[in-house]
């Protein structure tokens, strides 16, 4: 390797410990924030079993994203591996601005879950929440307006100190777990450990925002696969303990009442009202890098989609070190955080990045030979996420009748866009990546 090409490396934003921060920053968000108490409301003590099968469909999902990422290099991520997969038509189209959307619902529904800890970390504030959430989100449209060398450092930052903190609690709290909460006799009915399922995968659904780092990775070869398997795990085993103890420290009923901010509400029995407001803090720290992280992948996103694709040309115009797709996405954001009900968004983005994560790992399957996968792993991510996906789907169904139609709705939305710009801008979606996976198209 020339000198040049090693300063070029060097020079790239993202190297192991970078990525896997980011990856962390991502899925550490709405996972332990958000999705910890609703689960829990659904399996109980058995939580902490959801969270393993999360983790393990997790690992699936990850190795099949990250041997993709690795054949077919480029920001767009997912988008780009339907394309491979599908070929330059309606069906990939339509599913890259659907895994588009899913980026913005997922962002606003975090921006949502931080307004709500504002709320509770500032109670004279009581209905600011969507303020809070608005100007959370413009902080960090910012901050990745000055580029990838800036989302990384600030990324590595944040995380440190809520993982710092979550560390922290949880090996004090689980020194004061009651044994009687976990115990067999309060143990819900073991299929509602399989419907929560859904909901602890979504916690970990950051991951594939590692994928998106490629093109500022310094080799990738190496680092991706690395940095996705590493803060998966690092998540999973962080997720398994805080889960047991919560549900430790707090009854079905009391998880149940504080499912939108159960994290905290664990943290009184161990350290009083001050706990509650460190956790409270810690929590809008873990919801900031969350949004941090998503806003990055999302404007790369909308920028390969725009390159070459389907979406207006104003995504892929430079404004300072990003693009203005970034502005466009906070744009689209906005009245998601003004008008959508959380729990309900939170269930269909799960719903539709499960999906979207099935369809592109059974294309990946029709690219085996060219990424060198494992058939067996990558067959298996493809039956767990469809399988996961139709689990949510049959117990959500059950409670919202109409999530069914929400998430045809969806669909059909995105087709439409898609349908649209190809009449409007007479562009179609393309691969980026051609023969070699090192030939990018500019």
């Amino acid at each position: 390797m020339s000198k040049g090409k090693n300063m070029a490396e060097s020079k790239k934003a993202f190297n192991t410990v970078s990525a896997v921060m980011l990856g962390i920053g991502s899925m550490v968000g709405a996972g332990i924030f958000i999705v910890i108490g609703q689960a829990g409301s659904i399996a109980g003590n058995l939580v902490w079993v959801s969270f393993i099968f999360g983790g393990v469909a997790a690992l699936l999902s990850g190795y099949s994203l990250a041997k993709l990422a690795i054949r077919y290099p480029s920001r767009g991520g997912i988008v780009e591996y339907l394309v491979q997969s599908f070929g330059e038509g309606v069906f990939s189209g339509s599913a890259g601005i659907l895994f588009y959307l899913s980026q913005l619902i997922a962002i606003a529904a975090v921006a949502k879950s931080f307004g709500a800890y504002a709320e509770t970390f500032m109670p004279a504030s009581e209905h600011w929440g969507n303020f809070y959430a608005i100007g959370i989100v413009s902080i960090f449209i910012l901050i990745n307006l000055l580029g990838a060398a800036l989302v990384a450092k600030s990324e590595n930052i944040i995380v440190i100190i809520k993982v710092s903190i979550l560390l922290f609690f949880t090996g004090i709290a689980l020194f004061y777990v009651e044994p009687k909460l976990l115990s067999m006799s309060d143990m819900p009915p073991m299929q509602d450990m399989f419907f929560a399922i859904g909901l602890t995968f979504f916690a970990y659904q950051g991951f594939s925002v590692i994928t998106n780092t490629i093109e500022d990775m310094q080799n990738p070869k190496k680092t991706m696969m690395r940095a996705m398997i590493i803060s998966i795990i690092l998540v999973a085993a962080l997720y398994i303990f805080t889960s047991l103890a919560v549900l430790g420290n707090l009854s079905l009923p009391e998880v149940i009442k504080a499912k939108d901010y159960a994290l905290a509400e664990a943290a009184k029995p161990v350290f009083g009202e001050l706990g509650f407001k460190i956790m409270a803090a810690t929590a809008l720290l873990a919801t900031a890098s969350a949004i941090n992280a998503t806003l990055y992948a999302a404007t790369e996103i909308g920028y390969t989609m725009a390159k070459d694709g389907n979406l207006p040309k104003v995504y892929t115009y430079n404004i300072h070190s990003s693009y203005a797709g970034l502005i466009v996405s906070g744009i689209l954001i906005l009245p998601m955080i003004l008008f959508l009900n959380l729990s309900e968004v939170t269930t269909i983005a799960a719903l539709v990045v499960l999906i979207i994560q099935g369809i592109t790992h059974a294309g990946h399957i029709l690219k085996i030979k060219e990424t060198g996968a494992n058939l067996f792993l990558v067959t298996s991510a493809t039956i767990s996420m469809f399988g996961i996906a139709l689990l949510t789907l049959y117990y959500t169904s059950q409670k919202t009748p109409l999530i069914a139609y929400y998430i045809l709705g969806s669909f059909a939305s995105a087709f439409i866009l898609e349908f649209s710009f190809r009449l409007v801008n007479k562009r179609v979606i393309q691969k980026q990546v051609h023969e070699s996976h090192l030939i990018i198209k500019k």
